[in-house]
């Protein structure tokens, strides 16, 4: 299955990294070692242990998402949560240097931190067929066989090397079927699909082409400055504005190259104690590479059994070793709040654990932080409840719980508003026709002219119209009126920052329920790529919802070259207009808006409001969430949900 845009993680192993963070994948490390990162999962405290083998940082939070890899990060989420009950097998191909590794270093982390029964064995297939053949030649090949039987997961990396190899493809089919029998997760990678590795058995294929198939290709514009901004945080460098946005403009074949490119600035930072500027990627790159752009009893029977527990308790307590008393005494507070307290009973049996103090106040942590998570919750005005409740009351679900408040921070963020200026009443020189559009855009109960795009040769004047407008709108409505006012570049920054930060769906929930929409500086479009097809969406969302849009630029929309045709129809499809006089205001400025409160989506014919949740299930058909038009593919917290929807 084809998706469109790839991520991937900046490695400098010969093997697969992940988009985002660009650390040396740990493959090679067991290749050239002779080790097997077989990793035991049915104890989170021998899984932490053994874990220390793969690169800790190698994770799904590391992992930056974005529509080249979005199907495989969220089938391999699915696949170390709940192994074996989708998807299964699962075959990720790619070409070098596109997240493969990455994908399959985050499962195995995944799994240990979910304390998986059974165990993850993740190896490279040249680690598999070394072990087939020393078994082979030890007439031990049912041993080989027996060693996989209790799996959770199985991680199979370089699977396209079975080509010539028909013992290992028929003992790796015999392998998959004990494994998959047994409930387990198979997650397979290779650098090109099943159907064209050479010589595949045709049995093999069929159990492939059994589980879901998906490929990584590589990240666009937006995904790319997303990594190299993701990267530098990570390496604690700075970049001067602009350098992301150049680099990420050069067409890397893979996210390894953007690496390697980006290391080369990194270098000379350190080396030579500078910036690099942006006029200096072109040189250091070559020109020719730069693109386009989570009571007791209460009788006297009763009171005597309390007394009698009492004193109970007191003996036991002087009696009990320091380690379970401490461990009681956790699980006691946490019980009283009604939180889970699974992970800490677990070792109230047997010997003293080795590090009980940090076991303890790790535990307490988590449960201060689900507190605290909770209570800027409902400092937000948390919709969701039901969601939250199933996380806030579980330490082992604490990740989870961050990623909905991340979630509700994005989604309930205000949008700046436009300072004090003239409405349009008070614009002098502005051709009549302009500024009547423009009020009756802002004014009517059903503009006529939506969406209205005026254009000046002059950006500055354009701009003190859309000005002029946001203060007529906003001096008209009231606060749960939502209105955006941003230019093409400010909302490309604003949905490059939010892939980088992991919030994507619901920053499009944010900008996708405003009652008005006002950008300038249209024709930036020309100089994006994903962007285009994110302010298609939102557009065709706005417009259902009967939202007022306001573009400006400073030419029509015939006039912006490498936009995609759909947009430029929509634009021309209201009412466009030139304005070649009039003065201007001067600089637009936003200012802070109020304190973030529930937003709520509002029919066309104003009934009662509809509270929309942000990440906790997809909704229903209809409404604003289907783009007309067009082949839409929207991404939902859970791959179950991924829905797709073939129109026209």
């Amino acid at each position: 299955m084809t998706w469109p845009g790839p991520r991937h993680g900046l490695g400098g192993s010969s093997h697969d990294s992940v988009y985002g963070p660009f650390f040396h994948g740990p493959t090679d490390r067991y290749l050239s070692s002779g080790l097997q990162p077989r990793i035991t999962v049915s104890q989170r405290v021998s899984a932490a242990a053994v874990m220390t083998d793969l690169d800790p940082r190698l994770t799904f939070g590391s992992f930056v998402v974005g529509p080249a890899n979005r199907l495989a990060s969220a089938a391999a989420k699915r696949a170390a949560g709940s192994p074996g009950t989708s998807y299964n097998p699962l075959f990720l191909y790619s070409a070098s240097g596109l997240g493969k590794s990455h994908i399959l270093n985050a499962i195995a982390n995944q799994a240990s931190k979910n304390a998986t029964d059974g165990e993850v064995v993740y190896m490279a297939l040249e680690k598999y067929l070394a072990e087939l053949e020393a078994a082979l030649e030890a007439g031990d090949g049912d041993g080989f066989k027996d060693r996989h039987s209790d799996l959770a997961i199985l991680l199979l990396d370089d699977v396209q090397f079975l080509t010539g190899q028909p013992e290992a493809q028929e003992m790796l089919l015999r392998t998959l079927d004990e494994v998959s029998t047994a409930g387990s997760q198979i997650v397979l990678a290779s650098d090109r699909p099943p159907a064209d590795i050479n010589g595949l058995d045709a049995r093999l294929l069929s159990r492939f082409s059994g589980g879901l198939i998906v490929d990584i290709g590589v990240p666009e514009y937006e995904t790319r400055v997303a990594i190299i901004r993701k990267r530098a945080e990570a390496r604690g460098q700075s970049l001067d504005a602009g350098v992301a946005e150049a680099l990420g403009r050069i067409p890397f074949r893979n996210v390894r190259e953007l690496g390697g490119a980006l290391n080369k600035i990194f270098a000379i930072q350190d080396l030579e104690e500078r910036q690099v500027s942006t006029a200096e990627i072109a040189a250091m790159m070559g020109e020719d590479k730069l693109g386009p752009v989570t009571g007791g009893i209460d009788d006297e029977f009763g009171s005597f059994l309390d007394e009698m527990t009492e004193t109970l308790e007191e003996t036991v307590e002087q009696k009990e070793a320091p380690w379970r008393k401490a461990i009681r005494a956790a699980i006691d507070t946490a019980e009283r709040e009604g939180f889970d307290v699974a992970r800490l009973q677990a070792y109230q049996d047997g010997n003293e654990p080795d590090g009980w103090q940090g076991i303890v106040d790790a535990f307490t942590d988590d449960v201060q932080r689900l507190r605290d998570i909770e209570q800027e919750l409902d400092r937000l005005g948390n919709s969701w409840p039901d969601a939250a409740a199933a996380l806030l009351k579980n330490p082992g679900m604490l990740s989870d719980a961050e990623a909905l408040l991340t979630t509700v921070r994005e989604r309930q963020r205000p949008f700046l508003k436009v300072g004090a200026g003239p409405s349009l009443a008070d614009l002098e020189g502005f051709p009549p026709i302009a500024t009547k559009a423009a009020t009756e855009l802002v004014a009517a109960e059903r503009p006529e002219y939506n969406p209205l795009y005026v254009w000046s040769a002059d950006p500055a004047r354009a701009r003190t119209l859309l000005a002029a407008a946001a203060r007529t709108h906003q001096a008209r409505v009231g606060p749960e009126i939502r209105t955006a006012v941003t230019s093409v570049a400010e909302f490309a920054e604003d949905f490059i920052r939010a892939l980088g930060a992991g919030v994507a769906g619901a920053w499009r929930e944010r900008w996708w329920t405003v009652d008005a929409l006002m950008v300038h500086g249209m024709e930036a479009l020309s100089e994006t790529e994903r962007v285009q097809d994110e302010f298609f969406h939102l557009f065709e969302a706005l417009k259902r919802r009967g939202a007022r849009i306001l573009l400006v630029g400073d030419r029509p929309p015939a006039g912006i070259e490498g936009i995609d045709a759909r947009l430029r129809s929509r634009f021309e499809g209201g009412l466009v207009l030139e304005v070649d006089t009039g003065a201007d205001s001067g600089k637009l400025e936003l200012v802070e808006a109020e304190e973030p409160s529930v937003v709520a989506l509002h029919d066309d014919d104003d009934s009662d409001a509809q509270q929309v949740p942000v990440a906790t299930q997809a909704p229903s058909k209809g409404g604003a969430w289907f783009p007309s038009a067009e082949n839409v593919i929207l991404m939902w917290p859970t791959i179950d949900d991924l829905l797709i929807e073939e129109l026209d």
